[in-house]
């Protein structure tokens, strides 16, 4: 925890419990939570500390009634970037949310409103994603001449697959609701998603430190590879998490007929 005392955020704000559930908030409701370049500085800044501050999940929620909007517009517009200032903000983009895919703790994502553009591109670097019922989801660069620089042409192309992905730019088409849920831009659709993501937070932080790690980390760098390689890293990594004395204990009460067995409700 005492890595984050000294944080010194404008855009988010971030709370942690005693049980190490970190609270990520969006905190600029009257621009519909867009994403400004400090915004971006603070979300490296944030998840490049919780890893290593004791946190054992995450939710990232938002003010207002909007999750987020993408790209801060007005700010792209009065800048007057060039070519070579843009492509440097969107590797810190890429930065902020490589952080979150690859730091090993779980991130939820509690969806409302607009999803949108950077927002979408925002949400699908965490782990989990819940809506509710007013969340819509669309990649409106190309009626606005822009073209996504933050990963959706690789989460969200990955989420989706590469047609649905052009369509959404080509055309500006929303997905919302069941649609959501069924080409897999969120997992869950319900009343009240901040907390149904607090409520997913705390099954996941109950699971062991090193099996979330594993999840959250190790199958996002073994689709990057050839499935030689990913069939390697995935033995390597079973072989340290599958040992582990937390597994062993808990394997233990499964064969005293102590642990929790899977079944369905």
């Amino acid at each position: 925890m005492d890595l984050l005392k000294d944080l010194a955020l404008e855009n988010l704000r971030l709370e942690m419990d005693e049980d190490g559930i970190a609270v990520v908030t969006l905190a600029r409701a009257a621009k519909r939570n867009a994403l400004n370049a400090e915004t971006v500085e603070e979300l490296i800044e944030v998840f490049s500390r919780l890893p290593r501050a004791g946190a054992r999940a995450v939710v990232l929620r938002a003010d207002g009634t909007h999750f987020c909007a993408g790209l801060d517009l007005v700010e792209h517009h009065s800048e007057q970037r060039r070519p070579e200032d843009f492509m440097h903000l969107c590797l810190r983009w890429h930065e902020a949310f490589n952080k979150m895919e690859y730091g090993g703790v779980p991130i939820i994502a509690a969806l409302k409103g607009a999803v949108v553009g950077g927002g979408l591109e925002l949400a699908s670097s965490a782990h989990v994603r819940v809506a509710d019922q007013g969340t819509y989801f669309a990649l409106p660069e190309g009626q606005r001449g822009l073209f996504t620089g933050g990963g959706a042409t690789i989460r969200v192309a990955d989420l989706v697959g590469k047609a649905r992905m052009i369509d959404m730019m080509l055309t500006g088409r929303i997905y919302q609701r069941d649609e959501a849920v069924q080409v897999g831009l969120c997992q869950y659709l319900v009343e009240d998603s901040e907390v149904k993501a607090m409520e997913l937070a705390r099954t996941a932080a109950a699971n062991p430190p090193l099996s979330n790690f594993a999840i959250c980390s190790g199958i996002s760098h073994m689709q990057n590879m050839s499935a030689l390689d990913a069939s390697y890293a995935e033995s390597v990594l079973a072989g340290i998490v599958n040992t582990q004395a937390a597994s062993n204990e808990r394997l233990e009460a499964f064969a005293n007929k102590t642990g929790a067995r899977v079944r369905p409700e």
